[in-house]
């Protein structure tokens, strides 16, 4: 029977991806590898104080994922990792070392327009549609349901919904 590995975090990278080797490089078998490390923020009650502590983990991204994500691994931006722990041990002179790092199965960009690369959304798309009046665009909207792309007619309900 195997035993359950399984993590899921939310946090903030501490730095770019990419800035140097160790952060990001292909592997003797082509595949991409991408080393972040991200900070995740905790409040915790401390007497009549709220005290607010960071803890840093290291995440491990490989494959196309890794590649694909790179231009959008900047500093400061907010992650969600689903992935697995991994336990690292070796020996150097001696002495007996051990470090637990998350290898990132899945990892979705999370934020607002304000951590956008270039201006881009998270997914590199930004919906451009117009208002009402067809003439300013607007920003992050989505097309209300009775638009003819959900299937032409409104199916005869009211735009207002009383609850």
């Amino acid at each position: 029977m195997t035993d359950t590995n399984h993590v899921v975090i939310v946090g903030r990278l501490t730095r770019d991806l990419g800035t140097d080797e160790r952060s990001f490089g292909y592997i003797a078998n082509g595949q991409a590898r991408a080393n972040i490390s991200i900070a995740v923020n905790r409040s915790r009650k401390q007497g009549d104080t709220w005290v607010d502590e960071a803890n840093f983990f290291d995440v491990t991204i490989w494959g196309k994922t890794a590649e694909n994500l790179k231009p959008y691994l900047t500093k400061g931006k907010q992650i969600l990792v689903d992935g697995h722990l991994k336990q690292d041990r070796w020996e150097k002179d001696g002495q007996k070392f051990s470090r637990v790092s998350i290898v990132a199965d899945n990892v979705q960009l999370l934020g607002g327009r304000s951590d956008n690369v270039g201006g881009q959304s998270a997914g590199g798309y930004t919906p451009r549609l117009q208002n009402s009046t067809g003439t300013q665009p607007m920003q992050n909207s989505m097309p209300s349901y009775n638009d003819s792309g959900f299937g032409g007619d409104d199916g005869g309900y009211p735009e207002d919904i009383p609850f």
